[in-house]
């Protein structure tokens, strides 16, 4: 290069740097994560005792979970190191697999967090007063919600969008100028009443302060956690295989030791070292991938997170349950010639990878925890998740088949020689293309066919199904009866037989739930692409039939076809062909006589007492001890409502009722049963809605995890409230019961409110309390 051309480049090269560097950047320098400084330790106690706890009734009722807004998760100080993402996790049109974001996971450090991504909301320049306020995005947001007021006279104009897919703005420090120009109304918390002077005041502090924060790293459990991880990590191979065993299964559990009270919980994770060492956490895309070491070990880690109730799954390990474990896994007589490797074909599909584990020892394990395990999917990577979820009925009770009935020697040599009719969409990459739904259901009726073989060659004696093959709980346990409700996209697990009798039911197998839990936990990844959804979704279809068409076996034929033939109405063709498949390879007719014309009801009463002394209560109605006498009454009189009146009701609401002395003020959750015609569809829940034949399910306490509505009611007040619900003939009238009895998302008293419920609800369950998340509130 010519020399007097030299200082002609140095200078365009120089001011393009300089007009490309934000204003930011040229007062202060630019965004580097290693400015941050470690907080000292009085920093981080005043951030667990003053800022946290703002946080978590504030903050992260909107921003936790995969759903978390920018992906901005605030359980942790690591979430609010991480910053924010524009990319959505929930995705259900992605070709491809997305990059893994998983918080604690997936990288360690805030520069590895820059590298995928995330963009900081703290300031991260010079750790001046002036350079955290206008360097942090979380300050600007506080900041523009205190500047402007929002209307708090019924709902928010349309300019707000809470829609479950809305374009969300994420603005970086830089970006926050334009961003406040264009959404004044739009400060944190978003669509919600600015929070407290005082509560602002703690925060501002804080954030001009630079930040200072830490996660909890010290508790209190040392020996149990020693005692667990050497029982978890034996040398033997039958320790070994109980060990993947354990830890694919209870991999989503937040962990306890003394019922929760302290609220100290621990992640079961794989690392690549012994107990006694530093964990070195291995990460993998699902629980069952190769971890790429050559001894894996079990390991207790801290959870640091606030908890959330959408993904807290309690667990609780003690003395009697390492007992029994040790009993099912160590102590029985069986062996482990050689353990299992990681292929796919190997690794997803249980029945080949635990074939050496008894079989009554693996569904036992299963089954005493009944509700998480069914918890499972329902608050697992499917936290948020239509695609998974409308594959079911919007409220079902489920029972399970007695796990020493029928007592069939080889059921596991059964099950490992038809697996591959039990394959699931797990052992496919998370980039997949969607197969079709005929070959699923070869591949089903392929192994029910087997299986009803296997049970007319070894029990020549079994005449057809009955009450006897139910299990009870062994006589106190309550997982033995559950109720699922659903909610658009999220739904519940309830303990108990919950509300009026439902549409439909399952009775659970070992192979089926053992499905479930590979298909919709173990394998879902939540960032695959869409053909692994619809392809979980497809898949799922079937297991669901198999579960009814097992509690359909204990009606009369006749019956269980006329239920069945109301449970699909309009069902596509491909599901009719398999149903009457299913009807040619039925050989038993059931052994439960009735004395009434209405076989569903009299089946149904008959295994709520058949399980009598093992059914959980806690959220009945009637004889409720928090419930007053005529609360409860007037309540069971609203759960009787059905009809097209209901579909104005959101799909989950709740109601504070304030009783007369000296009963508490007591929470209640109202449901509103969506009926369709059949759930085979994944595209058309809509169009197969039969809104005529809704119902409602009343349960004390809280049994959601998204509300979408509140209310504060008086007891006195429930008929009157009955009486508008009953009333409602579209959105102008629920818009009028909302302004009489709602506390709507905009109301000055919001935040009152929301820290009542949860005062209450930490009071009546600590040991299963999480925070409700705040993303489905409805602005009607």
């Amino acid at each position: 290069m010519p020399k007097f051309l030299f200082p002609l480049v140095l200078a365009l090269v120089t001011g393009c740097s300089l007009l490309l560097a934000s204003p930011l950047d040229q007062r202060y320098g630019p965004s580097d994560p290693a400015r941050r400084l470690a907080p000292s330790e009085a920093d981080a106690k005043v951030f667990q005792a003053e800022v946290k706890p703002i946080l978590e009734q504030r903050c992260i009722v909107c921003h936790g979970c995969y759903d978390a807004p920018c992906q901005l998760k605030l359980e942790s100080a690591a979430g609010l190191a991480r910053g924010a993402n524009r990319t959505k996790v929930y995705d259900g049109t992605r070709l491809l697999a997305a990059e893994l974001t998983r918080l604690h996971k997936d990288a360690h450090t805030t520069a590895e967090w820059r590298d995928k991504g995330f963009f900081p909301v703290l300031n991260e320049r010079a750790q001046v007063k002036s350079a955290n306020q206008v360097g942090s995005v979380m300050y600007q947001m506080l900041a523009l919600k205190q500047k402007t007021q929002m209307p708090t006279e019924g709902p928010l104009p349309d300019t707000f969008d809470f829609t479950i897919d809305r374009n969300q703005s994420c603005p970086s420090a830089d970006e926050f100028d334009t961003y406040a120009q264009r959404f004044p109304l739009a400060g944190m918390p978003y669509g919600l009443p600015a929070i407290s002077a005082a509560e602002h005041k703690t925060l501002a502090a804080w954030l001009e302060q630079g930040a200072p924060m830490a996660d909890p790293s010290r508790h209190n459990f040392n020996d149990e956690v020693t005692r667990w991880e050497a029982f978890l990590n034996g040398n033997s191979n039958k320790a070994r295989l109980m060990g993947r065993y354990i830890y694919e299964h209870l991999f989503l559990a937040n962990i306890h030791f003394d019922g929760g009270e302290s609220r100290q919980f621990f992640k079961l994770v794989r690392s690549a070292t012994p107990p006694g060492e530093p964990i070195a956490y291995i990460a993998s895309r699902r629980p069952f991938d190769d971890p790429g070491t050559g001894r894996v070990y079990y390991r207790l880690q801290l959870n640091v997170d606030s908890l959330v109730l959408k993904n807290h799954l309690p667990y609780r390990l003690d003395d009697a349950r390492l007992a029994r474990w040790k009993q099912w896994f160590i102590d029985a007589d069986f062996s482990v010639k050689s353990l299992p490797g990681y292929a796919p074909e190997i690794a997803a599909n249980p029945f080949k990878a635990f074939e050496a584990l008894p079989i009554k020892a693996r569904y036992r394990f299963m089954l005493e925890e009944a509700q998480f395990t069914i918890m499972g999917f329902i608050k697992g990577p499917v936290c948020r998740g239509q695609t998974a979820l409308n594959v079911i009925n919007d409220q079902f009770w489920v029972f399970f088949v007695d796990p020493e009935y029928p007592d069939i020697a080889d059921f596991a040599g059964f099950l490992a020689n038809n697996s591959d009719n039990l394959n699931m969409p797990a052992e496919r990459d998370s980039t997949t293309g969607a197969t079709g739904w005929i070959t699923y259901a070869k591949h089903q009726r392929q192994y029910l066919k087997a299986r009803n073989q296997l049970i007319k060659d070894n029990l020549q004696a079994y005449k057809g199904p009955s009450l006897e093959m139910i299990w009870q709980g062994d006589g106190h346990n309550d997982n033995a009866a559950l109720t699922v409700v659903r909610h658009f996209d999220s739904s519940a697990v309830l303990k108990g037989l919950v509300g009026e009798h439902p549409k439909t039911a399952w009775v659970i197998t070992y192979p089926l739930l053992e499905r479930i839990h590979y298909l919709l936990v173990a394998g879902f990844d939540v960032y695959g692409n869409v053909g692994h959804q619809l392809l979980t979704r497809t898949y799922m279809d079937f297991l669901r039939m198999e579960g009814e068409q097992n509690f359909l076996g204990l009606l009369p034929s006749e019956t269980a076809k006329r239920e069945l033939d109301f449970w699909y109405r309009g069902a596509h063709e491909d599901a009719e062909t398999y149903f009457k498949a299913l009807e040619l390879d039925q050989v038993w007719q059931t052994q439960v006589r009735y004395k009434t014309p209405d076989h569903k009801s009299e089946l149904l009463e008959r295994l709520k007492s058949h399980l009598d002394g093992v059914r959980n209560l806690e959220y009945d109605l009637l004889g409720n001890p928090r419930l007053e006498g005529a609360t409860q009454k007037a309540l069971a009189a609203l759960q009787k409502q059905t009809g097209e009146h209901l579909q104005w009701l959101p799909d989950t609401s709740l109601l504070l009722i304030e009783q007369p002395a000296p009963f508490k003020p007591v929470l209640v959750t109202l449901i509103l049963n969506k009926a369709h015609r059949n759930i085979t569809s994944l595209l058309l829940e809509n169009r197969n809605r039969l809104p005529e034949e809704d119902t409602l399910t009343l349960a004390q306490g809280v049994a959601t995890y998204y509300p979408n509505a509140f209310y504060r009611i008086k007891s006195t007040q429930i008929p009157a409230f009955a009486n508008a619900i009953q009333a409602l003939d579209g959105e102008q009238a629920y818009g009028k019961l909302m302004s009489q009895y709602g506390v709507r998302r905009n109301n000055p008293g919001f935040w009152a409110l929301s820290d009542q419920v949860h005062q209450l609800f930490g009071e009546q369950n600590p040991h299963t309390f999480g925070l409700l998340d705040y993303n489905r509130l409805e602005n009607r």
